[in-house]
């Protein structure tokens, strides 16, 4: 057998054999990708956003009643539930490189299209186009936590990635109010932020990778380590193959898996898309006020993901199993949602509804280590339908809230049960986090 040498170094002055040269150090290509996802999600929320935060404008320029501001609001998540499940075959067919990407330029084209709307019907219909193009970015985000992260770093790469989503929403609030402030039309603004977002989505086509070894600025030690990692996990877990996705369908797991992200996203798009009208309506905020409302409230849900993704990755390297420490986050999470959401029903102060909301985002969005769920149940090669499965069920979530609020505002003309909605979401969440087994893939065989 032949046996590879320890490549040598030679002092320079004597000539003489200096013993085996140090190894290269892994470089950190795989975090770099990582904080490129975070700004495309940021931008993909911030576009997704950007209607909400210009509904007051909207709704009078357009005329639309709580009841159709309910439909417009929801439109977005009829395409981009429905584009799901295609999108993640296509993502584990392909790579998730060009369909990223290539949905970071589509929704830049349709938020730009949106400042043309003339009337319920064009609104309608660019949402549409908006939600069908933006499918493919988190289970394309999801497929890349697989590739790209060994096991233990997966809960700080989902949180990364999907930190966007708050960091977006509260930049988004700042970034389209003022831009409204500055261009004094909500429409003008609508095209920056399309211009700025396919620009972002050119970049991404440029840096990404399906693969690490795929990548020009990954060295042979880093790729070893990802490669080592993922050997092991193979070991452990078993082979990793292609497979159906009915063969999901029997494990409590992934129901819970799917049931959890419905109850978190019934939460977070309530907020997100209901949210500034709320707090316009009830608590008599302006535009600016709402964008800086927006800020505090989506910037803790930002300082959230990051911590909840940190302690879990910590608490883990400690010895704790994966069920421990995922339980008891997100039943943490869960109880300080229900407990949040019940507060704001109850006390009527402006200051006050914010500083709870905050609270609740902050730890609403440790439920982004879900995004570490598809790599973990259904194995690198099946991470893209798996993600995109959980994405589905929780956009189901994003097509109901809405209408549901609005329909529940416009009939009561109070907030108040749109908050107890929130609750039942919230409670939902949790219960469903707390079946799933954190700790195993599942055989599909």
């Amino acid at each position: 057998m032949s046996q590879v040498n320890p490549v040598h170094s030679t002092d320079e002055r004597t000539g003489a054999d200096a013993g085996p040269a140090p190894a290269a150090r892994p470089t950190r290509t795989r975090w770099k990708v990582f904080v490129l996802l975070l700004a495309v999600v940021a931008l993909n929320y911030i576009d997704r956003g950007s209607v909400s935060v210009a509904l007051p404008l909207i709704t009078e320029d357009l005329h639309l009643s709580k009841e159709v501001t309910g439909f417009v609001l929801s439109a977005f998540f009829w395409t981009y539930a429905l584009m799901q499940i295609p999108s993640g075959w296509l993502i584990d067919r392909f790579g998730p490189r060009y369909m990223a990407g290539g949905a970071c330029i589509g929704w830049g084209v349709a938020t730009g299209l949106t400042g043309a709307a003339t009337g319920v019907g064009s609104l309608l219909g660019f949402r549409l186009l908006l939600g069908a193009v933006e499918a493919p970015v988190m289970p394309a985000g999801g497929k890349l936590n697989a590739n790209w992260l060994p096991a233990k770093e997966r809960g700080r790469g989902a949180v990364l990635m999907d930190g966007g989503a708050p960091l977006g929403s509260a930049l988004g609030g700042i970034a389209i109010s003022g831009l409204i402030a500055w261009t004094g039309s909500w429409r003008i603004s609508f095209v920056v932020a399309g211009v700025l977002t396919a620009a972002i989505g050119f970049v991404a086509l440029w840096f990404l990778r399906d693969t690490p070894r795929a990548h020009r600025r990954v060295n042979a030690a880093e790729a070893d380590y990802i490669d080592r990692a993922h050997a092991a996990e193979d070991a452990a877990a078993g082979t990793d193959r292609r497979a159906r996705l009915g063969a999901y369908l029997k494990y409590r797991s992934f129901w819970g898996m799917c049931l959890g992200w419905m109850g978190f996203n019934g939460v977070f798009y309530g907020i997100l898309t209901w949210g500034p009208l709320y707090l316009s309506e009830t608590k008599g905020f302006d535009i600016k006020t709402i964008g800086w409302s927006t800020l505090a409230i989506f910037g803790a849900g930002f300082v959230g993901e990051l911590t909840g993704g940190w302690i879990s990755d910590r608490w883990q390297a400690t010895g704790a199993g994966a069920n421990r420490v995922m339980r008891t986050l997100m039943g943490i999470a869960g109880a300080a949602v229900v407990a949040g959401l019940l507060g704001v029903v109850l006390v009527p102060d402006a200051l006050t509804a914010v500083a709870l909301l905050a609270i609740v985002l902050f730890f609403l969005r440790w439920a982004g280590l879900y995004w570490s769920l598809p790599s973990i149940l259904g194995g690198r090669a099946n991470a893209g339908v798996v993600g995109a499965a959980m994405n589905l069920s929780g956009n189901i979530a994003g097509i109901v809230t809405p209408i549901a609020v609005g329909f529940i505002v416009g009939g009561t003309g109070s907030y108040t049960w749109a908050l107890l909605y929130f609750v039942g979401a919230g409670v939902l969440f949790t219960v469903s986090s707390l079946v799933i087994d954190y700790s195993r893939r599942l055989a599909t065989r």
